[in-house]
């Protein structure tokens, strides 16, 4: 008897099986060239061929009422995700932090790592708002649309609702950042009491947490999945109404968030002599995380080869073993570079100034979207769609940042890393006995895989 051949797999796991970034590409190329299409023959081009001529004219008449429902439930779908994500990640982010390991080193690397993102967040800012990415360019149904008039003092007050419930349902995306932080720190203590009933409600409670932040991220798989179709129906839409003005505007947003990128690295550099690091050497250990999460587009993916780059700088465990995993969790500063660039090409596009409050709250929700967001497939969209909320700016131009996100997301993973183990050396220079000199001088031995293993199962920040 002949054994049973396995079934084929079937046309959705094929689908699934394919890489986000050429589903994503392939929407984006497709969304262009369907655009160009339905902007030529909306105009009668080819009408006058048989059978053809008639489907060409009913595409370019009704393509856009068909298409722009498919990208409007991606947007939603978006929003959908922002305050399941925030409550559930950023609880499990901050209960993940024992007390006790919130010392003296712990307290150099976290205030650190928002230092650092911060001044990225700044620096993306400040060189999109001399570049002006998105100037020129115009969403459909969209240009009437203005950002919040965002008052300094109502932010920080906002930052603190006295109900919860309120919070959530007026969309105050900083309050419930504060109240998903507070939580999470509170369960932290919970779990490091030293009254075993308190710590076991605290684990009972943190297995909760865990639970809901698996059943979110896998809402995010899966409209993730449906990214491709939204971006495509966007971009199509865009493409049909504005023509091919759309590409010059993306092509600057890229040349800011990498030239931004490039700025940071040169920073640092500077953070490193300013500590007495040696630069050449220190880039010479790193070079190999670097490249890694440039091709992997994942700083979780990365950590087994920055852990072994830090034990090349002789950084000593005690640091590297807290401050690199916690790195990969809340310190994006790539990441941020590209929110303050984007959320500026959004706001060349809304036709918004955006005053020096608002620039404010575009650092504050960056720096503190980045603790949260870490390690979610799609960290960057979420985040600019945190941002971009809070900031009342409109969501459609979101969708054409998505569609070249791959192409941002490895320069700024590769800043993601480097600026992880950046802080786990300089946090080593300044502690006794975390530091073997020596150590530093020898490379670590490689594993049998070579120095590049770092698989990612998904394209995550």
């Amino acid at each position: 008897m002949a054994p049973a051949t396995p079934h084929a797999p079937g046309l959705w796991r094929r689908y699934l099986a394919v890489p986000l970034i050429w589903k994503l590409t392939v929407g984006l190329v497709g969304g262009l060239v369907t655009g160009l299409a339905i902007r030529a023959f909306s105009g009668g081009a080819g009408a006058d061929i048989p059978v053809l001529g008639m489907i060409l004219t009913w595409i370019g008449a009704h393509g856009i009422t068909v298409l722009d429902p498919l990208g409007q439930i991606f947007l939603n779908l978006l929003q959908l995700l922002v305050f399941p994500l925030i409550l559930t990640t950023l609880v499990a982010g901050a209960s993940s932090i024992t007390p006790q390991r919130l010392g003296r080193i712990g307290g150099k690397v976290f205030v650190l790592y928002l230092f650092t993102s911060a001044f990225a967040i700044a620096v993306g800012l400040a060189i999109a708002l001399a570049v002006s990415p998105g100037t020129g360019l115009s969403m459909p149904d969209d240009t009437e649309e203005s950002a919040e008039n965002v008052d300094v003092a109502d932010t920080l007050l906002g930052i603190f609702p006295a109900n919860p419930f309120e919070a959530l349902v007026d969309g105050n995306v900083l309050g419930v950042m504060f109240i998903a932080l507070v939580f999470g720190v509170s369960l932290a203590f919970m779990l490091g009491s030293d009254d075993a009933r308190i710590r076991g409600m605290g684990t009972f409670l943190r297995t909760g947490v865990d639970a809901a932040a698996e059943l979110v991220f896998r809402v995010v798989r899966g409209v993730l999945e449906y990214a491709p179709i939204g971006v495509f129906a966007l971009i199509a839409v865009v493409m049909a109404e504005t023509g091919v003005a759309v590409l010059l505007p993306l092509l600057r947003l890229t040349g800011v968030v990498y030239g931004a990128i490039f700025v940071q690295i040169l920073v640092y550099s500077v953070i490193l002599l300013l500590f007495r690091v040696g630069v050449v050497r220190f880039f010479s250990a790193a070079k190999d995380p670097m490249l890694t999460a440039f091709v992997t587009r994942s700083s979780n993916g990365t950590l087994p080869v920055s852990i072994r780059a830090a034990k090349r700088m002789g950084v000593n465990e005690g640091v590297y073993g807290f401050s690199l995993p916690l790195g990969a969790t809340i310190n994006m500063d790539g990441t941020a570079i590209y929110v303050g660039a984007a959320t500026v090409f959004i706001a060349n596009i809304a036709g918004v100034t955006l005053t020096p409050g608002q620039l404010a709250t575009v650092v504050l929700v960056g720096v503190l979207a980045s603790i949260g967001t870490a390690g979610v497939p799609g960290a960057g969209v979420i985040m600019l769609t945190m941002t971009v909320t809070t900031m009342g700016l409109p969501l459609a131009p979101v969708a054409l940042v998505a569609g070249i996100d791959a192409v941002l997301d490895m320069a700024r993973t590769m800043c993601n890393v480097t600026g992880d183990l950046v802080v786990t050396r300089v946090v080593a220079q300044t502690e006794r006995d975390m530091l073997d000199e020596e150590g530093s001088a020898a490379p670590a031995p490689a594993s049998p895989a070579g120095p590049n293993v770092a698989v990612s199962d998904s394209p995550a920040d």
